[in-house]
Parts: C-alpha cells; sequence; structure tokens
C-alpha cells in the first residue's frame, strides 16, 4: 500500500490566532481576553474614582506663543451640571489665539444663567433650536474663522495647556493636517476612571474602528473645508467617524501627539453609553458597508484589529513603568 503524505498541519501561531478567535465570538471572553492582555481602549470604567491629576508641565506655557487662531465649539444641550466645567477648562488655557463658540440647542436647566455669565469671554453664543449635535456643531462652525479647528462636548473638557501645545505642533509641522492625543476617563464628579493612552496613528485601524478621542482632535481649516466643510448630519453617534474617514479619503495626514490633551466623561446620560447598542451599532455597520461593501461581525474586526491593540497595550504598559512619559 502505498503511504499517504501526512495533512499539513497550521503554524502554532496560526492555531493560537484562530482559537482566540473563536473565544472572541463571545462578549464574555472578549472582556477576559482584553484584560488578560492590558487592552483599555474601548473600556469607559477602569478602576475605582481618584483624583484627576495633571504633570506639572501641563500648565507651563512657552516663552514664545503661536500666533495660530484655534476655533474650538461646543455643542450644548441641557448640561448646565458640567458646562461650566468645560467653558472653564478652554478659557482657563489663556490661549491669547482663541475663537470659543458655544451652541446651545434651546436648554431649559442651568445653561442659560451659565453662558449669560460667560458671554463676554466667548467669540458667538447663541441658544437657537436645532436637529442634534452634527446639526448643532455645524452652526457653530458657521461662526469660525480659525486656523485650526475643533469641537468639544459639554461635559467633557480640554487639559491644561493643550491649546498651545496643539498650535505649536502644527505651526511646526505645517505637513500634518489631522492631530490627536491621549485621552483621560473622568467621572460625573471629574475623578480619573481610566485613561486611553494610544499607539502611533495607523491609517488601516480607521476601517474597522474609530478610537481617536473626539475630544482631543484638531484640524486644519483647509482639511476642513476640502471634505465639504460640515459634519454630515444624518449620523448621531458616529459622527467624528464618518469625518475622520472623509478625512482620509481626501488625503489627510494624521499624527498621535505624545500627550494627554483631553478628558471624556462617563455618565448615565452620556451618549456613548445611552447610544451605542440602538443608534451606534446601526450606523457602524452603515460605515463598514461603505467601506467594506458588506457588514462585519466582531470576529473579523477583531482580526483585523489584533496587531492594533497589541501595540496599544504595548504602550499602555511602557507608560506604566515610566518608560514612556506623556
Amino acid at each position: 500500500m502505498q503511504a499517504t503524505a501526512p495533512l499539513p498541519t497550521a503554524p502554532p501561531q496560526t492555531t493560537w490566532l484562530r482559537r482566540m478567535l473563536r473565544v472572541w465570538r463571545h462578549p464574555h471572553w472578549r472582556r477576559l481576553i482584553a484584560k488578560f492582555m492590558g487592552i483599555k481602549l474601548g473600556v469607559l470604567r477602569q478602576h475605582r474614582p481618584q483624583p484627576l491629576r495633571v504633570p506639572r508641565r501641563y500648565h507651563r506655557l512657552p516663552r514664545t506663543l503661536p500666533t495660530l487662531r484655534i476655533s474650538l465649539v461646543t455643542p450644548s444641550y441641557n448640561q448646565g451640571r458640567f458646562l461650566e466645567q468645560t467653558i472653564r477648562s478652554v478659557l482657563d488655557q489663556n490661549y491669547p489665539q482663541l475663537e470659543y463658540i458655544v451652541q446651545d440647542g434651546g436648554s431649559t436647566d442651568a445653561t442659560p444663567a451659565i453662558l449669560t455669565h460667560w458671554r463676554e469671554r466667548l467669540a458667538h453664543c447663541e441658544s437657537v433650536r436645532d436637529r442634534g449635535q452634527a446639526h448643532a456643531v455645524n452652526l457653530g462652525f458657521r461662526h469660525a474663522s480659525g486656523d485650526i479647528l475643533a469641537w468639544l462636548n459639554s461635559d467633557d473638557l480640554l487639559l491644561p495647556g493643550a491649546l498651545c501645545y496643539v498650535a505649536k505642533f502644527f505651526q511646526r509641522h505645517p505637513k500634518i493636517d489631522v492631530v490627536y492625543g491621549h485621552r483621560v476617563l473622568i467621572d460625573h464628579d471629574g475623578r480619573k476612571i481610566g485613561r486611553w493612552v494610544l499607539p502611533p496613528h495607523d491609517d488601516t485601524i480607521l476601517s474597522w474602528a474609530d478610537y481617536v478621542p473626539q475630544e482631543t482632535m484638531f484640524w486644519r481649516r483647509e482639511m476642513w473645508d476640502k471634505v465639504g466643510g460640515a459634519l454630515d448630519e444624518s449620523f448621531q453617534f458616529a459622527l467624528d467617524w464618518d469625518l475622520l474617514l472623509r478625512f482620509r479619503a481626501a488625503g489627510a495626514r494624521f499624527r498621535r501627539l505624545p500627550r494627554f490633551l483631553g478628558a471624556f466623561r462617563v455618565h448615565p446620560e452620556q451618549k456613548t453609553t445611552a447610544q451605542r447598542e440602538s443608534v451606534g451599532n446601526r450606523e457602524i455597520q452603515r460605515l463598514y458597508q461603505r467601506i467594506h461593501q458588506q457588514p462585519m461581525d466582531a470576529t473579523t474586526c477583531f482580526r483585523q484589529m489584533f496587531p492594533y491593540l497589541c501595540r496599544h497595550a504595548l504602550c499602555e504598559r511602557l507608560h506604566q513603568i515610566g518608560l514612556l512619559r506623556y
């Protein structure tokens, strides 16, 4: 009898990855694997609340301040319990070339009194009904004249020195179009409950997930105008991911900055928490359909995101032990 050749076996690393992918289909095991690997991206509550502290160097301003004008829009609706902290985090930057715009959607809580108090220090402020967050941001940007643009939600914060740091980077790197930084996670009372330490920017990850912390993202006006000068108002949840994809399609050059720039507040009414399972998943699949011409499942996405998540876990660990200083 003629001997038959043995069937080829998959390399050990391929077999291991396949097992990981089978396990990854179950949400419970996904959480355990992420915790084991040290993956914190996507995790909004990582530890018990503790005081939010930033390095002293964040408060230092350079002797020569950048000359680029920054236009920052805050869309607001019935977030009076957080809005004043948000406004203070922007104005306390003491950045001289700041154009700060608050676009309120007709709030009925403490917001009108807060806006009256700060109106003289705002470049523009109005309270009119809108059709949602994207529409409010677009209304605000109609009054913006800056070289650099960004928006900051009314429950999030800028960390000290962020505006000067970003403007200085843009001034020194004229070929970079979009920047973002690391994120601190805070709770209802402004206490730290986690952080996202991101690896260097990778254009390909935008096809599978949006890990760019929106409150830390800034871009040049030229790129904004190139993609139409407006957010897509059909999005309620994934409006920032849609914008990033349009930036990428227009040839934008991205850079992840080595600094914590903003704080993302986690609370029960917060949109990411409240709309993830309903509106969020539909809009995410809508973007997958645009990018890949078909829906995507968690297993496929994990396989594509795995190298990026490993780089994140490495950066997180190196930062934790002090070898990376942000």
